[in-house]
């Protein structure tokens, strides 16, 4: 396995203009890396975020600089960086000195979701996806019409496997309720914020309901993941639509009643309704079934015309044995890199050397070959091991 040159980087020592032909202060941190035609400067701070990394473009044929639209939760600025040109578009961003569980991190410049979203917007785009260790269980979206039971569903599940499932905490620009909690019932925010946020393609699904906006962000349900568990949405059709035009890879699950005069029972018993209510909800029921079975959004539909009878037809789709449940999912694991090192690509690997008066024998080896995902979510599917080095 020969050793291959994969990627130019300069750590600029002169500075660089932005689009408007100024010439920012210098900075011995920010590195560039050339791809093509294109170097795309990593350094500083972002200029719609403070508090992230900061990107611009060079075009080498038009000699101007741009500062692209930046999707996407990006890095921190630290105190230096090594960056490598991958496939499909990718640069990996390794940064020096920085805890273990933000060290790595992907720059998409030409990914698919890239293209798409720089064709949507009309302008230049990037997007930043956070590296960890380990795959995960694809999270489930779970619909159905008011009353059909997904809640008691869920409930049963979340009951019989705590460590196993876990609820992404919606946002919402409405003001908390009696006893709501800020990031436990829902993440309250301020209206231009959140609308910020979705301009910026971090929420998978919202909607405006009287006047204030609803939605799950990309990052709620990868911090449930992050954690060990399975991540489950319960949303509506047109909110499992936009999941299913996102990037996260999920199980789509629509659950049906037996017939719609069981459901308009199972309504009237609730006891919580008056009547032009409930004509509502079922007037919305007949649209979300036939929108469910006809939308090709769902993968599998589930009828709960027996309660336990589903429950077990849904734990049989989501492969999960009564005898034994196991979740097969590890919490995110950091990566423990040197402070100063080199990095080097050799075919899908990326080998990292300590560097310094005193050199180590050992050196990490970044296994890229089966990392999936990808912007605005997680990259996941690292592999980690430590060889000697020679």
């Amino acid at each position: 396995m020969g050793e291959a040159p994969a990627f130019f980087v300069d750590h600029l020592e002169n500075g660089h203009t932005n689009g408007f032909g100024v010439k920012p202060e210098p900075k011995n941190r920010d590195t560039s890396v050339h791809i093509g035609d294109r170097s795309y400067v990593i350094g500083g701070i972002h200029e719609g975020n403070p508090l992230f990394l900061g990107v611009q473009i060079h075009d080498k044929i038009t000699n101007k600089w741009s500062s692209p639209t930046v999707l996407g939760t990006g890095p921190k600025p630290c105190k230096g960086y090594s960056a490598i040109v991958l496939k499909q578009g990718r640069i990996l961003v390794i940064k020096k000195g920085s805890a273990s569980d933000d060290s790595i991190w992907f720059l998409e410049v030409d990914s698919p979701f890239v293209r798409e979203q720089r064709k949507l917007l009309g302008r230049e785009v990037v997007a930043w996806s956070k590296g960890v260790r380990g795959n995960a269980e694809k999270p489930i979206v779970i619909s159905g019409p008011s009353g059909v039971g997904k809640g008691t569903l869920i409930a049963m599940l979340m009951k019989e496997f705590p460590s196993m499932f876990g609820f992404s905490v919606s946002h919402t620009t409405r003001a908390p309720r009696c006893m709501e909690k800020n990031t436990v019932h829902y993440h309250f925010t301020d209206k231009s914020v959140m609308e910020k946020e979705i301009k910026d393609g971090k929420f998978l699904e919202f909607a405006s309901v009287h006047g204030n906006l609803y939605g799950t962000s990309i990052e709620s349900v990868e911090v449930v993941t992050d954690s060990g568990k399975r991540c489950i949405l319960d949303i509506d059709v047109q909110g499992a639509r936009s999941v299913k035009a996102s990037s996260l890879d999920a199980i789509f699950i629509f659950v049906c009643p037996p017939s719609m005069n069981e459901l308009e029972d199972r309504l009237r018993a609730r006891g919580t309704e008056t009547e032009e209510q409930i004509q509502k909800r079922l007037r919305n029921a007949e649209a979300e079934i036939k929108a469910g079975k006809s939308s090709g959004i769902f993968g599998h539909i589930l009828y709960n015309d027996n309660l336990e009878e589903c429950y077990k037809n849904l734990k049989n789709l989501l492969g999960i044995d009564d005898c034994a449940p196991v979740n097969g999912v590890e919490a995110v694991e950091g990566i423990n890199l040197p402070k100063e090192h080199t990095v080097t690509k050799m075919e899908d690997k990326i080998l990292i050397k300590e560097t310094g008066e005193v050199t180590k024998s050992k050196m990490i080896v970044l296994d890229l070959s089966s990392i999936n995902g990808g912007a605005p979510g997680r990259t996941r599917g690292i592999v980690l091991d430590t060889v000697k080095s020679s």
